[in-house]
């Protein structure tokens, strides 16, 4: 037998005080309204073991646990067996969910999510150490540095990983195809992420890369695009790529803003959760800054969350065509919800769903049209081939300006020969199928 001391009857009568009030309190509140379904009584036996259980803890684990620790592990346990994304937040997480949204903040710069109690990788972030030492979406981490990942709650995993500016960690991934894990050694930095990027790949069409929702994303796309249509000699474009591949997703507000880039009216997304507060419906505001310009979408398997609602809307207005892969499939909305001034919980609160009522969750969007990640080579064998006039020796030049030719042919070359445009396989497919799109807009 053993002995329970008062501090632990106190932590269990209050336990037991808030599981007893608090329902009967919301029973109160509704007393005088439709009630959708009765309030089922309380579990007193789920309770006798939970009470019993912080009482094993507190008399026989092999080191001294306090009050406090106990209950916060027992609220991180209550959310993490909801779902991969509802967990607690204490101080310092509730500050890193602000970093991350306002687009800086310290680590090693990627998305990550759980499958089958791994750490798994939802996608890099452009141009931070993450990408650039190899991770890629659809990594599983099964150890950081000596620290085994199965079982590790997100929370800690994100502590672990993050830390200060040019440390190194070293990541134990196990990736889709490989045989055996390998290690990968990242050194962390602060992550300062602009998450919009442009280039005119060819006159007259543009590419535009999301790399994240933040709260500014909206506001530099505008920017971008005013960048583009300077660069193509102040002329209207007449079709942009929009990459929203291994894009995580973030914050709503700037995928709705996004969205409303491009639309001059419509739903753009709506929620529907168990609370009615959680019902929310978002349109579009007139102007469409493309004027009407056709749009090429590319998406893959790290496609996610806010990336999902701008693709889905887009594809249900049939404002664009959405090539590339199935995306990953997290149409869920998760909700801060203060429990103090210092702590926090992050509970999924409602699902998105598309103008045309399709649910994201666990289906993702299916593109229009799918195309694998091939890469483009040209071989050797290819050089030469084929053999033109112009190869001959003594061909008839054209009656124009030689300088002129060779400016013009120099400028093509360079135009075509962009290492994103010749290298990429999906984004080679878009221009083409954006050129088309253009003739026939035309």
């Amino acid at each position: 037998m053993y002995t329970c001391n008062k501090t632990i009857f106190k932590a269990i009568a209050l336990f037991i005080y808030l599981m007893l009030f608090f329902p009967l309190a919301s029973h109160a509140v509704k007393e005088n309204t439709p009630a959708e379904k009765t309030i089922e009584p309380l579990p007193l036996q789920t309770i006798k073991e939970f009470t019993s259980a912080f009482s094993r803890i507190k008399s026989e684990y092999v080191e001294d646990v306090d009050d406090e620790t106990i209950l916060k592990n027992a609220i991180k346990g209550m959310l993490s067996g909801l779902d991969p994304h509802s967990n607690y937040l204490d101080k310092e997480s509730f500050e890193d969910l602000k970093e991350g949204t306002t687009g800086e903040f310290g680590g090693l710069g990627m998305e990550v999510g759980m499958e089958d109690g791994f750490i798994k990788i939802i996608a890099p972030i452009d141009d931070t150490p993450a990408q650039r030492a190899g991770i890629q979406a659809g990594d599983l981490i099964i150890r950081i540095g000596d620290k085994p990942a199965k079982g590790m709650s997100l929370n800690d995993a994100v502590k672990i990983m993050r830390g200060k500016p040019g440390s190194k960690i070293t990541l134990t991934i196990l990736r889709d195809g490989d045989k055996k894990s390998r290690e990968i050694t990242i050194t962390r930095a602060i992550i300062r992420v602009s998450s919009v990027k442009s280039k005119l790949l060819e006159k007259h069409f543009g590419y535009l890369r999301i790399s994240s929702f933040q709260s500014r994303t909206a506001k530099q796309l505008k920017e971008a695009l005013a960048k583009l249509e300077k660069e193509n000699d102040k002329n209207k474009l007449k079709g942009v790529v929009l990459d929203l591949r291994n894009n995580p997703g973030g914050v709503l507000g700037a995928a709705i803003d996004v969205t409303d880039v491009f639309l001059d009216k419509g739903l753009i997304v709506y929620t529907k959760g168990r609370a009615k507060d959680s019902e929310l419906k978002f349109s579009a505001s007139l102007g469409d800054q493309l004027d009407g310009a056709p749009i090429v979408v590319l998406v893959n398997s790290g496609s996610a969350s806010a990336s999902e609602i701008v693709a889905g809307a887009l594809q249900d207005h049939q404002r664009a065509i959405i090539m590339g892969r199935q995306t990953f499939g997290k149409g869920s909305v998760q909700t801060i919800l203060p429990l103090t001034d210092k702590s926090a919980i992050k509970l999924t609160t409602a699902r998105y769903y598309t103008p045309n009522g399709r649910s994201i969750q666990a289906e993702g969007i299916s593109p229009d049209i799918f195309i694998e990640n091939f890469k483009l080579e040209e071989k050797d064998s290819d050089k030469g081939a084929l053999i033109k006039e112009s190869d001959l020796q003594g061909h008839l030049e054209q009656p124009e300006d030689k300088a002129q030719k060779k400016s013009e042919n120099s400028e093509q070359k360079t135009e075509n020969s962009n290492g994103k445009y010749k290298n990429d396989y999906p984004l080679h497919e878009a221009i083409i199928l954006l050129k088309g799109l253009s003739i026939l807009k035309g």
